[in-house]
């Protein structure tokens, strides 16, 4: 058996630009190091939760780890995690974010954000102004965690299907009214608009003079990733939410900052990912952002460049000793219409005992021609798992825990059956 790696790039995937011949920035770059990794290796493209959606980073990794939407906690307590905050199980959460509006005659619409280190101490006071805040029986609290940015905690009996008052799109969208997904969730639903009103009228005046809310959730029960997958491991990131997520799940959260250098970045977090499989690691995760921020700059020549770059960094992945996948989460395209997409992600296996197949290069339509073929997020836990000699055998049923793909780390013997002091079912 061998230890997995999974090397994830954000936003990887990309669309076809006519600046780019027709081609997407994977297929535009040249890039030796990751044609050889898929010439050696087993390819595919991934769709984190479905061909033609368009994910978010925390639902995409929820998916691609192997756990199920009715188990997700929401990116708020991804976010209070990751920072070291506590999480209740009697509490709802939600991302509250301090932002500029104007009132115009068809609601309140964002026009920026404190972004300037003089800001945040302004930002700071304005959201401990907004604390404690108690509305139809529910608390409202807010824990300020950066430059106008805080984790709202609602005790009292919330409900945690509410709809988002972030419009995301600010110049396409007002600030929206949150509505309940349920009826259950009607009266936090009518709090938070209340609390939002509240919160206006507070800041009356100031140059941040709302707070949206988005990312609502609570902590529910979810098996760890030993549990089902039979792993243990590490999580290497500079995002809190990862680390958050790393921490809910039982992988070792291990903070692995992203500089002005992505290219040195990116070759320590190799060397981290060696060094973790040394000490025993049998699951690394790895995530790094920089080809999301390429994305998001719409120059598709910049996604090209970028990820030339990176796989300059990539001659020396462990995939003599480990199973090494490389993929994203969603695709980031260079494009302006859109924030994330749904497009193919391009995907690559290399590892012992993993076949080549005839794939050559790296990118989007040379991937989905390889053996693996269009997965989706479900399916690349097991496809990792078989590759590394871990199935769980299915018609046996050594575990107890719902949707298992690998056998536990434990398993629990039956105590006296042995006369030699040893259980004959113990490994």
């Amino acid at each position: 058996m061998h230890p997995i790696v999974v090397l994830l790039l954000d936003g990887l995937g990309d669309r076809a630009h006519d600046v780019l011949g027709g081609r997407t920035g994977n297929e535009a770059a040249t890039t030796p190091n990751l044609d050889a990794l898929a010439a050696g290796g087993s390819c595919g493209v991934l769709y984190a939760v479905g061909p033609g959606r368009a994910p978010a980073s925390e639902v995409a990794h929820w998916s691609m780890l192997g756990y199920r939407p009715d188990e997700f906690p929401g990116r708020a307590v991804l976010e209070a995690l990751g920072r070291g905050l506590e999480v209740r199980t009697d509490e709802v959460y939600a991302y509250a974010a301090l932002r500029a509006a104007e009132r115009r005659s068809d609601g309140w619409w964002l026009t920026g954000r404190p972004h300037r280190d003089d800001d945040a101490a302004e930002a700071e006071r304005l959201v401990r102004r907004c604390d404690r805040i108690v509305v139809d029986g529910l608390r409202f609290s807010l824990e300020h965690v950066w430059r106008g940015e805080a984790l709202l905690r609602v005790a009292g009996g919330a409900d945690d299907r509410v709809t988002d008052t972030d419009a995301f799109f600010r110049d396409r969208h007002p600030v929206l009214r949150p509505l309940p997904l349920v009826p259950e969730a009607g009266r936090t639903a009518g709090a938070a608009e209340g609390w939002t009103r509240q919160v206006i009228e507070r800041l009356d005046g100031e140059r941040f003079p709302l707070i949206t809310l988005k990312w609502w959730g609570r902590l529910r029960p979810a098996p760890s990733f030993a549990e089902r997958h039979g792993l243990a491991g590490s999580f290497i990131a500079d995002s809190a939410f990862l680390r958050g997520l790393g921490r809910l799940v039982g992988l070792e959260p291990i903070q692995a900052a992203e500089t002005d250098d992505p290219v040195g970045d990116l070759r320590k977090r190799v060397e981290l990912v060696r060094q973790r499989l040394e000490a025993g690691d049998t699951f690394v995760f790895c995530h790094q952002k920089t080809t999301d921020a390429a994305g998001h700059t719409k120059e598709p020549e910049t996604k090209r460049r970028t990820i030339e770059q990176l796989d300059g960094a990539l001659e020396a992945l462990p995939t003599d000793t480990a199973i090494v996948c490389i993929t994203g989460d969603h695709a980031t395209p260079a494009s302006p219409e859109v924030i994330h997409s749904g497009d193919p992600v391009p995907l690559v296996v290399c590892g012992p005992g993993v076949r080549a197949d005839r794939t050559s290069s790296f990118g989007e339509l040379d991937c989905a021609q390889g053996i693996l073929g269009h997965l989706r997020g479900p399916d690349l836990m097991p496809v990792l798992l078989n590759a590394a000699d871990r199935p769980l055998f299915l018609g046996s049923r050594p575990t107890p825990f719902d949707g298992a793909d690998g056998y536990p780390l434990l398993l629990e013997p039956l105590d006296g059956l042995s006369d030699r002091g040893r259980d004959p079912l113990e490994p």
